[in-house]
This record gives C-alpha cells, sequence and structure tokens, in this order.
C-alpha cells in the first residue's frame, strides 16, 4: 500500500501538482469573516483553498458608490507578474502561478494636501504576504519577484500594512492591527500637512501600536516630511486581486479643517452631512469634495496633538500662539469687567 505525498514547493502562494494526500499548510488558508459587507460571494463557508484555481468568485460591488477618481494603478510603474482592468483600477498578480512577490503603484504623485484612497480585496487573501501601504520611486517593484517576501516596508524608502495586521518599515515590524480578508476595504490617508499615515479597515480607523505617544489609534507614521509618496500595494498569492475603490485629494484648506472639525463633533453620525441644515448646493459641493472626511469613523478625531483628521493645526503653526494669547485675554474680561471693555474696543 502506497501514500502518495505531493510534490515539494517552495511557498504556499504557489498551486503544486497535488497528489492524493495534502498534508494543511496554514498559510494557505485564506482570512475570512474580515468582509465589508455580507454578501454571499464573500462569506464562501465551503471555500476549498486546494482548489482556490477553480474557484469561481462573484463580483461584489458593495462599498463602491465613487465614479471619479483622483489616481488609477500606474500601467507603467509595475512587476511583470500583474495583469490590470477595470479601467486600470484592479490589479490582478500572478494570474496563472506564483513564484515571488509582485508589487505596482499608483499613478499620481502625492503631492501637498490631504490624500485618501480605499483599496478593496477582490480576491482570497493568503500567503506569505499581500500589503498596501506607500512608497517613493526609489523603491524597486520588481526587486523581489523570484522571493515571498513582505516588499513595502522592507526599506527605509516604503510603509506597509500586511493582511495579517503587521505593519512594516525599515525591514521592522509591529502588531498593528487585525487581519483583513476577501472583501475587506483597507483606507489610507496621507496628510502632507501634519506629515502622518493612518489606516482604516472597513471604513473605520484600525491600528494599536503605541510606539510613540504623539500618536493615536491608526497613526502609522509620523514626521513623513521630505519624500514625495506614490500609493503601492503588492502580494505574493496567486491569482489574488486588489481594487481601487476611491482615490480623493483635497488641499490642507480652511474648508477641510471646517469640515474635519465638524465630524470630531458628530462622531457617532454616519455621514455628517445628513444631519447639519446646510443649503442643497452647499451640501453637494461638500459630498462630491469632502465627502469621505465627513463620513470616515475615526476613532481619534479630536485627539489634540495626534495628527489625525481632527487636529486643526500643526503644532509649529504661529496661529496656535494668536489664539491662545486672544483666549487668555477672554479669560481675563471675567474679572474685570473694564478691561474687559478696553479690549473689546481694541478688537473692534
Amino acid at each position: 500500500m502506497y501514500c502518495l505525498w505531493p510534490l515539494q514547493y517552495s511557498d504556499s502562494d504557489s498551486e503544486p501538482d497535488y497528489r492524493p494526500v495534502v498534508p494543511p499548510v496554514p498559510s494557505a488558508v485564506p482570512v475570512t469573516g474580515e468582509s465589508y459587507c455580507t454578501c454571499d460571494s464573500q462569506a464562501e463557508p465551503n471555500y476549498n483553498p486546494r482548489l482556490r484555481g477553480f474557484h469561481r468568485v462573484k463580483d461584489c460591488h458593495c462599498g463602491e458608490e465613487d465614479q471619479d477618481f483622483d489616481w488609477v494603478w500606474d500601467d507603467s510603474n509595475r512587476s511583470t507578474a500583474t495583469l490590470m482592468t477595470c479601467d486600470n483600477r484592479k490589479v490582478n498578480f500572478h494570474t496563472e502561478y506564483s513564484c515571488g512577490t509582485a508589487a505596482i503603484r499608483g499613478s499620481k504623485e502625492l503631492a501637498d494636501g490631504q490624500h485618501f484612497w480605499e483599496i478593496k480585496m477582490t480576491s482570497p487573501v493568503y500567503g506569505t504576504d499581500m500589503m498596501v501601504g506607500i512608497g517613493t520611486c526609489d523603491v524597486n517593484l520588481d526587486k523581489y519577484r523570484h522571493t515571498f517576501c513582505s516588499l513595502l516596508g522592507k526599506d527605509d524608502d516604503s510603509w506597509g500594512l500586511s493582511y495579517t495586521g503587521l505593519l512594516h518599515h525599515k525591514g521592522d515590524k509591529v502588531n498593528f492591527s487585525s487581519r483583513f480578508g476577501q472583501g475587506s476595504i483597507i483606507g489610507v490617508h496621507l496628510d502632507t500637512w501634519h506629515r502622518t499615515l493612518t489606516f482604516f479597515k472597513n471604513r473605520k480607523c484600525i491600528g494599536n501600536y503605541r510606539g510613540h505617544r504623539s500618536r493615536g489609534p491608526g497613526v502609522a507614521a509620523t514626521e513623513l516630511q521630505n519624500k514625495h509618496f506614490y500609493p503601492m500595494a503588492c502580494s505574493t498569492a496567486a491569482k489574488s486581486s486588489m481594487k481601487v475603490i476611491r482615490s480623493c485629494f483635497t488641499p490642507t484648506s480652511l474648508q477641510y479643517l471646517c469640515c474635519a472639525r465638524l465630524r470630531q463633533l458628530l462622531p457617532e453620525c454616519p455621514d455628517t452631512l445628513s444631519v447639519l441644515p446646510l443649503p442643497p448646493g452647499l451640501r453637494h459641493l461638500l459630498h462630491n469634495k469632502l465627502g469621505w472626511v465627513l463620513r470616515l469613523n475615526n476613532g481619534f478625531l479630536g485627539a489634540p496633538g495626534r495628527g489625525g483628521l481632527g487636529s486643526d493645526l500643526p503644532p509649529t503653526s504661529p496661529l496656535a500662539g494668536a489664539l491662545s494669547s486672544e483666549s487668555d485675554d477672554s479669560e481675563g474680561c471675567l474679572s474685570d469687567p473694564e478691561a474687559c471693555q478696553r479690549k473689546r474696543c481694541r478688537w473692534t
């Protein structure tokens, strides 16, 4: 009687030539139960990872409301083991089999201002790593095409959030959040004004890293000055895919700061615009330009000095001193009515 074992292979990301008896491979089992929605195509209770090459996954469009995009995936800056569809918004990694790590970057450099984008996991999420993050133009996207690794965050030029919940940078990794899987929507907010990088999962702020006391939940990196970044993603998993479902940009303006403050004051509302008594024209304008600010669920909104959406001004802003001085004057008015009257005359 013979017991046939599978042929040897280098990593669970590839699809081996299976024989009758197959030992379990933990890293080949996709992450489940982390989807943004409850579509039947995402639940997959009978999913068999050994047959993933034959598994038909139905399209799910939950959470894909946006029609205009600030950037898409860049056809000229990607690994050879990638294929793009859906007007370059969806990237397919290792369409036949995997022999390493494939990566891609966005079509637009993230200039000064507020950048927010969401990437939806449109395939089973498994293998050595599947990541989203940012990186500079110095990141070699094809460097590890024959090596299974966590590409984003291996150097000083990139930051990457792994589907395992680990945050990678400079070759180091820390426990940052819970895992994400098929159907998960990963949001990324790059704030060049406060020089911070923040992550979201299923439109809720994530992150439990406390490596720096000035960081709040979800803030993965601070002091991101003097570098020009691009959105990036990478995968080692065969037949894996990700889709850009939102990419927004807005200048760091008074309008943005006001919307962030409104969101801070109404954190429990799913959509801040729905409860504000605004004229229809202004409501439509804010919905189109800053709707993402007014809808995000940020656990750290309003945490002073945290660098989140609720941080109105950077610590070094010259306006901070002026506001503080005016506040001190106002407090003095309470104890001296005549001085208060003189100051009011001076202000007017």
